[in-house]
């Protein structure tokens, strides 16, 4: 027997937005508890984002390196970007980040995986591309601002990724999730069993 997430929604008595900034705000929710007791609970509010795991034909993965300001950290991470144009696909937008921040496309796209970053203190969904037949487009490259100015890109070998990942040097969420979501199904049941790029997510 598998499991699987379910949706619920447990009764909200009131809610307010202390804060609203640039793409995100947040929420202060009065939430009603399974024994009748009732409790604040304050979270980010997020359009949620894509991510694109790009791998080329020598079996290596795009990754850029970009500094975080909340972390204190420059981060090796995937390409990824907010959805905050709305109603924009999802495929589109990962298609979108990956010109601007890679300056590549992809013939072959995949669902690699779906998640919440941080579900008890934010809202924000994840979907995890695969990308696959890469190329380097023609013409000037998007002209990057502020953080991603500094951005370096480089094209790391897939054992090197999971090594770093196991051994605490890496930490981006979308990259330690995608990197092991793709080793998973190398391993298991194959690319070919990956969900089509326009699967359902709700």
């Amino acid at each position: 027997m598998g499991i699987k997430d379910t949706a619920a929604e447990w009764q909200v008595t009131a809610t307010a937005t202390p804060f609203v900034g640039n793409k995100t705000s947040v929420r202060t929710d009065e939430v009603v508890m399974p024994d009748g007791a009732t409790v604040t609970r304050d979270y980010q509010v997020h359009p949620g984002s894509v991510a694109v795991l790009a791998l080329d034909d020598e079996q290596r993965v795009l990754v850029l390196n970009q500094y975080r300001h909340p972390v204190r950290h420059k981060l090796w991470e995937i390409p990824a970007g907010l959805l905050d144009v709305p109603g924009e696909n999802p495929l589109h937008a990962a298609q979108r980040e990956l010109y601007e921040e890679a300056h590549v496309k992809a013939e072959d796209w995949r669902v690699l995986t779906d998640v919440y970053t941080t579900p008890g203190g934010c809202d924000e969904a994840v979907r995890i591309f695969l990308a696959r037949g890469i190329s380097e487009i023609e013409g000037e490259r998007f002209e990057v601002s502020e953080e991603e100015a500094d951005m370096e890109l480089a094209r790391v070998p897939l054992p090197d990724l999971i090594h770093g990942v196991l051994a605490g040097d890496l930490h981006n969420n979308c990259l330690v999730v995608g990197v092991l979501s793709l080793h998973a199904a190398l391993t298991g049941g194959g690319l070919d069993g990956l969900r089509p790029a326009d699967a359902d997510w709700p």
